[in-house]
């Protein structure tokens, strides 16, 4: 019976059986998506740098590493929920203002101060501006050519998109971009190395190799991308080999560690998106009021979502007063909790904590 319904499931499969799990067949598609698209924007591998070898074998190591915890993470019980449900709601009337909000302006920071606000608009940003420039350079996707003296035309995908002068404000731009997302990241380091050095609580929170260790390495990488410039122009190429190397493996380290470390929430970020959704519709729809207070805290569909899951993994909340801790708000819980060792029913008393609204 079990041969039987082996053969009938790879039958019914046969292109998701030819591998050996989701991580194989995940990183076998982006590979050869991405030697399609370089081979198309390479004119058919006609303009390849051979220079930027040791970055396009760190960048495929980092999207082995973010499938493998993209996969790891999205095989648990609440997240197939949460990305189901996400994908569904994808095109809700108010996607387009949520993703601008998590994933350009960061709206969500905004709350916790103008000085976090800034630090984040700069690392955030100087890092996208940084992936946009490298990642198109390094697989072929865009590059200079110059058919007449004092004019670059821009390839773009294997297609000429302009032709601009060499000593022109948009070549200018082009040139410096990478030197533009240095300065933002390291200005942004800078405050969060300060604020984590100065706030109390930051202090009490923070270690060095998950707070710490994701700054220095991105400090090391814009520090070290100016260095180059800076021995490039004023000291006509001087010592650049060697920063040219020491910044190739900054980068290629940082893309290894990336997936695995506190800088992973950078390919995460979109993912928030969903959630957004998800909290904003089922909440429109029913909340789910607290068994002691009476407020609505959550949404019913994520209340009963959190019961399905909890019991999906053999876990079980339901308390002798007859509900299930999953549906007390969070100050009613953390009170009734205080009664389980104190034998006084602190979850009955009607006094709301003073900071249980307080942004941030």
């Amino acid at each position: 019976m079990q041969a039987k319904a082996l053969t009938k499931d790879k039958s019914g499969h046969p292109v998701g059986n030819a591998f050996a799990s989701h991580f194989a067949k995940s990183m076998f598609l982006a590979v050869s998506a991405i030697v399609l698209l370089s081979f198309i924007g390479t004119r058919m591998f006609t303009h390849i740098d051979l220079n930027l070898y040791g970055y396009m074998v760190g960048t495929i190591v980092f999207i082995g590493g973010f499938f493998y915890r993209f996969i790891a993470w999205g095989e648990r019980p609440p997240t197939k929920i949460f990305i189901k449900k996400g994908i569904k709601l994808l095109f809700r009337k108010s996607t387009p203002k949520t993703s601008v909000e998590h994933l350009a302006t960061y709206r969500f920071i905004w709350n916790r101060g103008i000085y976090r606000w800034t630090q984040h608009m700069l690392i955030g940003w100087g890092c996208v501006l940084a992936c946009l420039v490298t990642f198109p350079l390094v697989f072929g996707g865009m590059y200079f050519t110059m058919p007449e003296n004092g004019y670059y035309t821009v390839v773009a995908m294997g297609l000429d998109v302009m032709t601009v002068k060499a000593d022109g404000v948009i070549a200018w731009l082009s040139y410096n971009a990478l030197n533009i997302s240095a300065i933002m990241v390291i200005t942004g380091v800078c405050m969060a190395l300060y604020r984590r050095l100065k706030n109390m609580q930051a202090r009490a929170e923070q270690t060095f190799l998950y707070d710490f260790l994701p700054l220095y390495m991105l400090l090391l990488i814009s520090v070290t991308g100016l260095a180059l410039t800076f021995m490039n122009v004023f000291l006509h190429g001087w010592g650049q080999p060697v920063m040219s190397l020491i910044h190739q493996y900054s980068v290629i380290v940082t893309l290894i560690y990336l997936p695995f470390g506190k800088l992973a929430h950078i390919p995460f970020r979109p993912l928030s998106v969903f959630a957004r959704n998800y909290r904003e519709h089922y909440a429109e729809q029913s909340m789910k009021e607290c068994k002691v207070c009476g407020d609505g805290f959550v949404s019913t569909e994520q209340s009963n979502d959190v019961i399905s899951v909890l019991g999906i993994n053999e876990m079980s909340f339901q308390q002798k007063e007859g509900f299930h801790l999953a549906e007390l708000c969070l100050p009613c819980r953390r009170k009734y909790r205080i009664a389980q060792f104190s034998g006084i029913a602190t979850h009955e008393i009607k006094v709301k904590e003073a900071n249980q609204n307080a942004k941030g």
